[in-house]
């Protein structure tokens, strides 16, 4: 009995200590605009930049709302993923779009991607969505941003 009080110890303390380096430490900024590192995807003009598709709008709007991104993000407040305004102001479709595709190999190789996953301690799902459907979610986002600039909300490209 006396023996297993030591490896009982042993084990809780085997199994905590790990756990320790999860789940942040303290307040985080609200916005992933904290994350400075660059990546080959993410050069040259930001998503925001180009028009919005509106018929590749509408289509993103669908696959955002029934392919289960709005569990983790929202746009204009913070869930247990990044809030999404200002994303196309941020990023390029090129890495949102490689983003949506390959969250898991994203993650291994962006620097951008490892630091969303430092800030936020979960690995964004991939949803099984082809090339045109992840730049339809784009569209989305781009038409999101430009309705938030309209209002105000969001300040004007540079």
């Amino acid at each position: 009995m006396t023996r297993r009080i030591p490896l009982v110890l042993l084990l809780l303390i085997a199994t905590v200590l790990p756990l320790g380096g999860c789940g942040g430490g303290g307040a985080k900024d609200q916005s992933a605009t904290t994350i400075s590192e660059t990546s080959p995807l993410d050069v040259g003009p930001r998503a925001g930049d180009s028009p919005v598709a509106a018929a590749l709008a509408t289509k993103g709007e669908g696959l955002f709302k029934t392919k289960g991104c709005t569990a983790c993000h929202a746009y204009g407040k913070r869930l247990t993923g990044p809030d999404l305004r200002g994303v196309t102001r941020r990023r390029t479709a090129q890495w949102m779009e490689s983003q949506i595709l390959h969250p898991e190999k994203m993650v291994k190789e962006g620097p951008i991607s490892r630091g969303l996953f430092a800030e936020y301690n979960l690995q964004m799902a991939n949803q099984g969505l082809v090339p045109e459907e992840a730049a339809a979610v784009v569209e989305y986002f781009k038409k999101l941003d430009e309705e938030s600039e309209a209002k105000g909300e969001l300040p004007a490209p540079k």
